[in-house]
């Protein structure tokens, strides 16, 4: 769910467009996104300020939730980690400042990059409304290996890593961990989106660092490409407003991503991680993990198992689950 500065926030900025004007904006913009180019901040379908009002209405609270979602699984498995400095690397509007905001209340310095000034200048006046985010600094750039940046202790970059040439995304990830205690990324929860973060995790381990969530372990991804994709989900409530101009009925969207967080020192790693909803009859619960073997299995948790039984009938999708012992 969505803060409610930040909900406060995106209100006020776009308070100044009708419902309606948002609204023919979103149907635009998800036509292009149809038959074009993936739908991002960065993407050249967003032509007017407009179109990128719709698009922090429609797309920053699912990114905001799965910004969050991931952050929070990483901050779980670091209990000291306590970032003074971050910096967002094609960050839009501005969603991933205000989950880590949430998450870790120990930053200070917050530098986000992004290349259109336009988007820029909303997630400035975004960021305005909040005491923590207001003195963020923002930089127009596009993103590019050897970028002269800052040092940040976290350094994010969410569904923007598959908007650049494949070519490139080695150097770029590279770039990213350059100097940086931890790294997250975040993709769309698609085989594409997977794709692009198992290239990204193994970037990253080559590069000395360690992987602290989703996986269990450092080493190779044990999905198969082509037979299965990693990705998680996070069920987000819809303002009426978000209802409207998305043409939709339900109150609550699901938001599917993939993700890799990884840091420059060791912590201790969650022995499995749940790779799908559990399915929880009367009794049992089945579950499908990713091991820290390196492996993935399926393990059913009976009644007969007591406390154990407990804790996967609460246990979701994502979730972190505990060794045999």
């Amino acid at each position: 769910m969505l803060s409610d500065p930040l909900r406060d926030a995106l209100d006020k900025a776009l308070a100044r467009y009708s419902p309606q004007d948002l609204s023919d904006s979103v149907a635009q913009l998800t036509e292009r996104y149809r038959t074009g180019a993936p739908a991002s901040a960065g993407s050249v379908h967003l032509r007017t300020k407009a179109d990128i009002a719709a698009y922090a209405a429609y797309r920053m609270p699912a990114t905001y939730a799965a910004a969050t979602t991931a952050m929070r699984q990483a901050a779980a498995l670091t209990p000291g980690f306590a970032p003074r400095s971050q910096l967002d690397v094609g960050g839009g509007t501005g969603a991933a400042i205000w989950a880590a905001g949430e998450i870790w209340p120990s930053l200070e310095q917050i530098t986000v990059i992004e290349h259109d000034p336009d988007i820029i200048a909303l997630g400035r006046r975004l960021a305005g409304e909040s005491d923590a985010l207001r003195d963020t600094t923002w930089r127009q750039a596009s993103i590019r290996p050897g970028l002269e940046r800052p040092a940040a202790d976290l350094v994010t970059m969410s569904y923007a890593l598959g908007e650049l040439p494949p070519h490139a995304r080695p150097d770029v990830v590279r770039w990213l961990a350059r100097d940086a205690a931890m790294v997250l990324i975040i993709e769309p929860g698609t085989p594409a989106g997977y794709a692009a973060i198992a290239e990204a995790r193994e970037v990253l381990t080559g590069h000395g660092m360690n992987v602290v969530a989703p996986c269990p372990h450092d080493g190779r991804c044990p999905i198969q490409p082509g037979h299965d994709w990693c990705h998680f989900s996070v069920r987000l409530p819809r303002s009426p407003l978000h209802r409207r101009i998305k043409a939709g009925t339900l109150s609550f969207e699901d938001e599917k991503f993939s993700y890799v967080a990884a840091t420059a020192g060791r912590w201790p790693r969650a022995a499995a991680r749940v790779l799908r909803h559990p399915l929880k009859r009367k009794g049992m619960v089945s579950l499908r993990l990713c091991t820290e073997e390196g492996g993935v299995r399926d393990v059913i948790v009976s009644k007969r198992q007591g406390d154990r039984y407990r804790l996967a009938r609460d246990t979701d999708w994502g979730d972190p689950w505990p060794g045999e012992g």
